[in-house]
């Protein structure tokens, strides 16, 4: 069963148990484990400026399900813990989950790019990324330390347990 890295993200309604609540459905969804997730951490909003700071991880899974058939479980997770797609890019939102790796394939399907096509851009990925696995390939982009070499450490922090 191939490696699924998924990005997770919060900034409303308490982001924190929102991370919580969806690791958990993550471990639910069928023909699938999670195995281990990285820290929390806080960083600005890519988007508009006028939203709270995100809440991010990422979550590594072993599944026996198609990409796209994990993309529609994770699309279930979100809608049930009050997901609004209302078509602003990079708004606020309760949760966000994001194929980002599955396995070592590269995928460009309608509606799913993996890679995931903003890691390479994105520290608040790359950071929980690296923390699970420090020697990670990206495919077709390098390695995952060169990648936050070049996006930086900006704007982003750990969040320490009891925070």
């Amino acid at each position: 069963m191939p490696k699924s890295y998924i990005g997770l993200g919060s900034n409303l309604d308490n982001p924190e148990l929102q991370l919580k609540s969806a690791l958990a459905a993550l471990n639910d969804i069928p023909e699938t484990s999670l195995v281990q997730y990285s820290s929390l951490y806080r960083s600005r909003p890519l988007g508009p400026d006028n939203q709270p700071d995100f809440i991010n991880a990422v979550a590594l899974l072993t599944s026996g399900l198609t990409a796209m058939e994990l993309l529609g479980r994770l699309h279930e997770i979100e809608d049930r813990q009050g997901r609004v797609r209302t078509g602003q890019r990079w708004g606020p939102r309760t949760l966000d989950l994001d194929i980002l790796l599955y396995g070592d394939e590269v995928i460009d399907e309608d509606g799913l790019i993996v890679p995931h096509p903003g890691i390479r851009h994105r520290n608040f990925v790359l950071m929980p990324l690296l923390e699970l696995d420090p020697k990670i390939e990206i495919p077709g982009l390098g390695k995952g330390e060169e990648l936050l070499g070049s996006a930086g450490t900006e704007g982003i922090t750990k969040i320490k347990t009891g925070e």
